[in-house]
């Protein structure tokens, strides 16, 4: 079927989503100070100045890599402002999960005073509301929110699966703007990017360059603290259709991804990380430190990038 430049250039308009690249779900660093594990603000700062340059698109604080289930609400306040004075030019993306209402929509006001990017938000945990429920939360979330909500669909985590009817009904909202995609529904993923009025981000590690080759704006990955210049690397060879490179990139990066989720999540990051001397590898409870075997083996993962991709990759933060 032909397409006539005009149409061509009305699907390139203004009115395209906004989210795009690849954006780092930030590790919150802690202290070892006997049975307290304090917020480590002096390596939180040292972790954004890392990254800033590393060409994500920017940072998502307090989701699920940032432990922020383990954070009350006055520390969350805290990493905002650490993040936000460091982050520069960088748009920051804040997580806010809860399955109580009020208390959800008193923490929204307490974003609201922040200049965030967006808000990261997934289906209230545990009770498993209906479509119906879950259409009224999100939209009086974001009726709520002076920055555009972006929806996590992951139901492994919350106990609820939200329809593709519910997210096409939810992408009519004004302020609801992207998705952070861990539905594990390919079908629902290809009819979001086609229906074009969400960002649609992966949000599942593996599924970033599928997603990425069907026209999805980019991805919320963990596996984005190593190495992260190569990830947006690859977002950029899709872009300008050099599949060959992002296909190359991906299938060295996938070896390093595995592992990173070999065992629990952020486990292995901040075991990497504090190898490289940017925190110390403290998690709080109940999630625990990455093994020394896994350690070392992501370690010797990293190493066969940065020795296949030359010195260029080993500066890539």
């Amino acid at each position: 079927m032909q397409v006539a430049q005009s149409q061509i250039s009305s699907m390139a308009s203004s009115d395209s989503p906004a989210f795009r690249g690849i954006w780092l779900p930030l590790v919150t660093p802690f202290l070892r100070n006997g049975a307290d594990t304090p917020v480590d603000h002096a390596a939180l700062r040292r972790l954004v100045a890392h990254y800033r340059r590393s060409g994500i698109a920017g940072f998502v604080i307090c989701g699920t890599t940032g432990e922020a289930a383990a954070l009350d609400h006055a520390e969350q306040l805290a990493v905002f402002d650490t993040v936000l004075t460091q982050a520069g030019d960088l748009p920051v993306i804040a997580g806010l999960a809860g399955n109580h209402l009020g208390h959800t929509l008193a923490c929204m006001d307490a974003f609201n005073t922040l200049p965030l990017a967006g808000v990261l938000t997934p289906a209230p945990y545990y009770i498993r509301p209906s479509q119906a429920g879950l259409i009224d939360w999100f939209q009086t979330l974001a009726d709520r929110s002076r920055a555009p909500l972006v929806l996590y669909d992951i139901p492994y985590r919350t106990g609820a699966t939200l329809t593709l009817e519910t997210l096409l009904t939810l992408a009519g909202h004004g302020n609801i703007r992207a998705i952070k995609d861990c539905g594990g529904n390919a079908y629902t993923t290809q009819a979001l990017i086609a229906d074009g009025r969400l960002s649609v981000l992966a949000g599942e590690d593996h599924q970033l360059l599928s997603t990425l080759a069907m026209g999805g704006h980019g991805a919320i990955i963990a596996s984005s603290h190593c190495r992260p210049a190569l990830f947006s690397a690859l977002y950029r060879a899709v872009q300008a259709q050099q599949l060959d490179v992002a296909r190359s990139l991906f299938h060295a990066l996938m070896p390093v991804v595995k592992l990173l989720f070999a065992e629990a999540n952020p486990g292995p990051i901040k075991a990497w990380l504090a190898r490289e001397g940017l925190l110390m590898d403290v998690l709080r409870a109940p999630m625990t430190s990455a093994s020394p075997a896994l350690a070392q083996q992501l370690v010797e993962a990293i190493a066969a990038i940065d020795t296949a991709f030359g010195p260029q990759a080993a500066n890539a933060a």
